[in-house]
């Protein structure tokens, strides 16, 4: 039955109740219950309040229409959903295979069925009011799928993949994707689940849940379709300034005056750093959120003379909370851990358990210690760690929220971890935030989220797999995202073969929309380090080897310092894109099809980006290559590395020596940059 009410469609029959609305310009929003209605799900919706613009309804028939401006939904005698852009383009339709319909058009085939599958399957969780929820759509040969978060694996078009929707360690789910044909999709929900983008259909998966809830936008180009779900989910504030500098980081520094002496080496030469970070077990106890007074007696002192230096503090935090730490008692005490239902609570370097950010108590409870121990003493920028949460083998089926089990809304953990800094550091008076998370989820930028790639390893197979990440995470609405330069697992600085790495990864890292060295390098230090304080925490004085610019030799020290100049140079170019990501959501580096829609070459581009509309970067991404193929698109290119300028339209072939990569500028673009 269907039914006008207010500004929506309803649809109800045997198998509950749907919701078709607008949601935002050329955007519905399409939800389906089994059970009596929906509860307000506010708080674990990546859909913002947005003001709805009015829609056409039509009902005739046992059929009906909804249209939004651009996007059109109709729904045939089966009651299944097909979306259409104001042409009468197919973009998207429920997959349906039922014996009473057995006529079914597949391109211009004509064919019948009578295999019985339905496109909403909600599978009951007996004596509960949860389902496995399963949704088909149609698969399409011409279509090419992009953004759906950080997965590691080199693939920037996802057609053909199968994406656990979880976080883990260097894994992040944001469940967006903008497809070929002219639509972006959003799987609004925060289950624990699964996508399959097959030939033979597109599947999404939801363990644990008493709904269906996804969005669809048509739009024109990528950049469109980006915008309007930026709209909806919210953007990234501004970025401040100190962000689209060189950040130096290591695991790790372990007094204030190895941190000092690192940052006045660099002044010393003259080399440029907005950001300097003090790792993890810096503090006295997992979840005491301070210094140890012993390795770091004056905090606001350091922070003093960094400044002065024209350098930002990072410090880390951790969402763990020790038994020892003398806040463990009145956290357990208020029901602010994630709990156990089953098995064992997550156990990492102690007898630790984690925080639940779901619980808004508990997020006010951790700043209020952040504040009293870090941000009174000038620290105005944090690395939420841990974010996924990294709870023991990810055994989501045993743990529970505040806000509900992890199998039913795990996948927000990260959004509300990065919420607690945000909304204190706001309520504090601080604007353009900024914090380092390793994890995020749909609407995590509106947090001020930096994300990075997780302790990947020192390879070029690694370096591959974050070249595609960064532009899915892109495209997946997040346009602050990073990598630890050179990978975070292993890489000994003395290794001829690493260095060749790090190099290469260097190079490609500066047009990231932010530049970080990291990692943890070997040989590994452990009781060494001259900076050590003798008897006090000895099991926790470890660090990887030495990981400044010079720590590698001159020969790559010299392209190091060529490349940090660079960044330089480009900085004011960067504060632009940062300004058109705050305002836009647009994503600071690009694959080619965004900026070059209508260019079919441009599609099947996978190893080139654009840094704005402006600059094209081809990275080297493979040991010992030296030479390289680039794809140019329309217009003419100038090659900063020659000073030549090359007709777009057309492939090349490039030197790369171990000093330089191939970078464009666009039609005269950035002279500077020469």
């Amino acid at each position: 039955m269907f039914i006008k009410e207010q500004n929506r469609l309803c649809i109800k029959d045997e198998f509950g109740l749907r919701w078709i609305e607008p949601w935002g310009a050329d955007a519905l929003r399409v939800r389906a219950t089994p059970l009596k209605g929906f509860e307000d799900d506010t708080d674990i919706s990546a859909l913002l309040d947005v003001e709805q613009p009015q829609i056409e309804i039509q009902i005739e028939d046992g059929t009906a229409s909804v249209t939004n401006g651009n996007i059109v939904c109709e729904i045939n005698e089966a009651q299944v959903l097909c979306f259409k852009d104001r042409s009468g383009k197919l973009l998207l339709e429920e997959y349906i295979r039922d014996r009473n319909h057995r006529q079914y058009k597949k391109g211009d085939e004509m064919f019948n069925s009578a295999l019985e599958i339905y496109p909403r399957c909600f599978q009951p969780h007996l004596m509960t009011d949860q389902f496995k929820l399963t949704m088909s759509f149609e698969a399409y040969e011409d279509e090419k799928i992009f953004g759906m978060g950080q997965y590691q694996m080199p693939y920037l078009d996802l057609k053909g993949c199968k994406l656990e929707l979880a976080h883990r360690n260097s894994q992040a789910s944001i469940p967006f994707a903008i497809s070929s044909r002219g639509y972006g999709f959003l799987w609004n929900n925060p289950a624990i689940g699964s996508v399959s983008f097959g030939k033979n259909r597109t599947e999404w998966v939801a363990e644990s849940t008493k709904k269906l809830d996804y969005w669809i936008v048509a739009k024109d180009t990528p950049a469109e379709i980006e915008e309007a779900y930026a709209d909806v989910v919210g953007k990234a504030p501004m970025m401040p300034e100190y962000g689209t500098g060189f950040w130096q980081c290591k695991l790790r520094y372990l007094t204030q005056d190895e941190i000092l002496t690192v940052a006045r080496e660099y002044k010393k030469r003259n080399l440029p750093i907005s950001v300097i970070v003090v790792d993890f077990f810096h503090w006295t106890a997992q979840g005491d959120w301070k210094f140890d007074p012993v390795y770091w007696p004056d905090p606001a002192e350091m922070v003093r003379e960094l400044r002065e230096m024209g350098i930002e503090l990072m410090v880390s935090i951790w969402p763990t909370a020790e038994k020892s730490s003398e806040n463990y008692a009145e956290i357990a005490e208020n029901g602010y851990l994630i709990h156990s239902d089953a098995g064992v609570r997550g156990n990492y370097l102690g007898d630790v358990n984690i925080v639940d950010f779901t619980n808004p108590e508990a997020r006010n409870y951790v700043w209020s210690k952040i504040r009293q121990n870090y941000y009174d003493k000038g620290i105005k920028l944090f690395w939420l760690d841990e974010a996924e949460p990294e709870i023991q083998r990810y055994e989501y089926r045993f743990f529970r929220f505040h806000r509900g089990s992890d199998m039913e809304i795990g996948n927000i953990y990260p959004k509300e971890y990065a919420r607690m800094a945000y909304e204190g550091m706001e309520q504090a008076g601080q604007e353009n935030i900024l914090n380092l998370v390793r994890c995020a989820w749909a609407g995590s930028q509106k947090y001020g989220t930096l994300i990075w790639s997780g302790d990947i390893d020192s390879s070029f197979r690694a370096l591959r797999d974050q070249f595609a990440a960064g532009l899915n995470m892109g495209l997946a609405g997040m346009p602050w995202w990073t990598t630890d330069i050179g990978g975070f697992h292993g890489g000994n600085i003395y290794d001829d073969k690493f260095k060749e790495c790090i190099i290469r990864w260097f190079q490609y890292a500066t047009f990231c929309p932010v530049m970080r060295m990291h990692g943890s390098r070997l040989p590994f230090v452990e009781k060494e380090s001259p900076y050590a304080v003798e008897g006090s925490m000895s099991r926790r004085l470890f660090s990887g080897s030495d990981n400044e610019v010079w720590s590698y030799g001159e020969e790559a020290l010299a392209i190091f310092t060529k490349y940090m100049m660079l960044r330089e140079k480009m900085r004011p170019y960067l504060t632009e894109l940062m300004k058109e990501a705050h305002e836009k959501g647009t994503p600071v580096i690009r694959t080619l099809f965004y900026e070059y829609p209508d260019d079919r070459t441009a599609w099947q581009i996978s190893d080139e980006f654009m840094l704005g509309s402006k600059i094209l970067i081809a990275p080297v991404l493979y040991e010992d290559m030296r030479k390289r193929q680039v794809y140019l698109p329309e217009g003419n290119w100038r090659n900063i590395n020659d000073g030549k300028v090359y007709a777009g339209g057309a492939e090349y072939i490039f030197d790369a020596p171990l000093e330089e990569i191939p970078v464009f500028l666009k039609d005269g673009c950035l002279s500077e940059l020469m």
